[in-house]
């Protein structure tokens, strides 16, 4: 079967990923951006790809069958609205909107017109990640009593939305995804302003997810201004704690236990060495050919999206003020 071809529009500092792993996967027609720079580096480094900053031309381009959006997130909406629209197919990097509205609105056009929407939840797609739900289904961790992920770096590019728009999606899908959740609930949220901009650069959220007929406590931390990154899940169970440390390069995923006499054992389970991306992309290719409903698709972003509007609202609702806020 022929591969769809696509058009990546946006081939910024995480566009020009989905643009290589596209382009290597046979699938990339065109790339459209208003910087025309971005384009001439396209055109040196994928020869024969169409480059444009017209997105109407993209969408009027019969030989394209999907549209890859990933522009800021505030723009994610109005440009997935208008390719389904034009009767495309879609792939929208996190999160799929920032209203909740907007997000029910992409699904049921997506829907009526019977075409594929996708979001990037690229977590859901990682090897280590599905490893480690599996050894969560096999009841390898036991009982499982705490779950928490930590994501930080240092970002001087800073837009204008929270640290949790840019992080939380990636800890919520995935935090989600392994406790097979769609009810997940919001305990706490405490955020900082620390740079007097009202923008929140750091952030934490308590969680509750149903799982098994129980419920387990969890946590999300947040920051933009740590210069140490750092990306790390752990989950905690009554016979081993699993850790997937995504900042190393080998032994991502390790299992730690304990024997009677308090020796620590370390375990390193083994999970295929591919890109997450690469299987992103051809998840998405292989929805195209077959009509499948994507792993990660309009439902499965709804969540998220409702996550963080709340949280959103909850904290504009306190005063601005550089103190740390919380609240239940």
């Amino acid at each position: 079967m022929e591969l769809p071809k696509v058009a990546v529009i946006g081939c910024g500092n995480w566009g020009k990923n989905l643009v290589r792993n596209f382009h290597q996967q046979g699938a990339l027609a065109t790339v459209c951006d208003a910087d025309a720079k971005r384009l001439e580096m396209v055109k040196r480094e994928h020869p024969g790809v169409t480059v444009t900053q017209n997105f109407d031309s993209v969408l009027a381009d019969k030989a394209i069958s999907a549209i890859v959006v990933a522009t800021p997130s505030d723009s994610h909406f109005p440009i997935a609205r208008q390719a389904l629209l034009a009767g495309k197919h879609v792939y929208v990097e996190k999160p799929l909107a920032r209203d909740v509205s907007h997000a029910r609105e992409l699904d049921d056009l997506a829907t009526k017109n019977n075409l594929i929407l996708m979001v990037g939840h690229l977590l859901l797609y990682h090897p280590a990640v599905n490893c480690l739900k599996q050894l969560i289904a096999s009841g390898e961790l036991g009982d499982l009593r705490f779950v928490r992920s930590d994501r930080m770096n240092f970002n001087t590019s800073r837009r204008d939305w929270s640290v949790l728009w840019d992080l939380a999606p990636h800890d919520i899908s995935m935090m989600s995804y392994l406790l097979d959740c769609e009810n997940t609930e919001i305990q706490r949220v405490g955020g900082w302003d620390t740079q007097s901009d009202d923008i929140v650069d750091v952030a934490y959220l308590d969680l509750a997810f149903p799982f098994n007929g129980k419920i387990i406590p969890g946590q999300i931390r947040n920051s933009w201004i740590d210069p140490q990154k750092l990306v790390r899940l752990t989950v905690n169970g009554s016979l081993k704690t699993a850790v997937l440390n995504d900042a190393q390069v080998e032994n991502k995923l390790s299992l730690h236990s304990q024997t009677p006499e308090g020796r620590m054992i370390v375990e390193y389970p083994a999970y295929p060495d591919i890109e997450p991306l690469h299987l992103e992309c051809e998840h998405f290719l292989k929805c195209l050919m077959t009509g499948e409903r994507p792993r990660t698709d309009a439902n499965n972003a709804y969540q998220v999206v409702r996550i963080l509007a709340d949280v959103e609202r909850r904290l504009t609702k306190r005063p601005q003020q550089k103190q740390p806020a919380t609240i239940s």
